[in-house]
């Protein structure tokens, strides 16, 4: 008998059918517990405070506050709650800001169910998994190097500004 406690996991999509279905999947596994469902980024808040979940699986496209605006306030509030990015989208900006935000993980929805569990797994330890195509996205982001202004103070921001008028 495994008495080692379950993995609590909220599921974050604005999509009611991938939310049932992440849902169902997530109840055939015994390690596995659904600690709730939010459909946008405020309900996600506001039910992270009551159900505690261990990892949320959060969608990065939705209306109102983007995933990745939900993930930086939540790890926020919540900082040991554990992100899993789960998106259909691969574009570098986006696998960038989801991990600047606080993303422990990023994941395209076209996972296997066995990829998804060990990612869940891997991030309750602590442990990231990346996408093949985030992780490409994200050395070509390191490649390029720092984007201009990022090593200006604010005022040689201004006067560059000036400069430019």
């Amino acid at each position: 008998m495994n008495t080692a406690p379950r993995i609590r996991v909220m599921i974050v999509d604005d999509h009611p059918m991938v939310r049932r279905g992440l849902a169902a999947f997530l109840k055939a596994h015994q390690d596995l517990e659904l600690a709730a469902e939010a459909g946008d980024g405020q309900e996600a808040l506001q039910l992270c405070e009551q159900a505690r979940p261990d990892v949320i699986l959060m969608d990065l496209i939705m209306p109102g506050m983007s995933g990745s605006e939900t993930t930086r306030a939540i790890r926020a509030r919540f900082p040991r709650v554990r992100v899993v990015a789960l998106t259909s989208f691969q574009d570098k900006e986006l696998v960038r800001e989801a991990m600047d935000s606080g993303a422990i993980s990023y994941l395209l929805k076209n996972v296997t169910g066995l990829e998804l569990v060990e990612a869940i797994r891997a991030a309750h330890a602590g442990r990231s998994t990346l996408a093949p195509e985030a992780l490409q996205a994200l050395v070509q982001t390191a490649q390029e190097g720092p984007r201009p202004g990022y090593d200006l103070t604010a005022r040689e921001q201004e006067v560059l500004a000036l400069i430019v008028e």
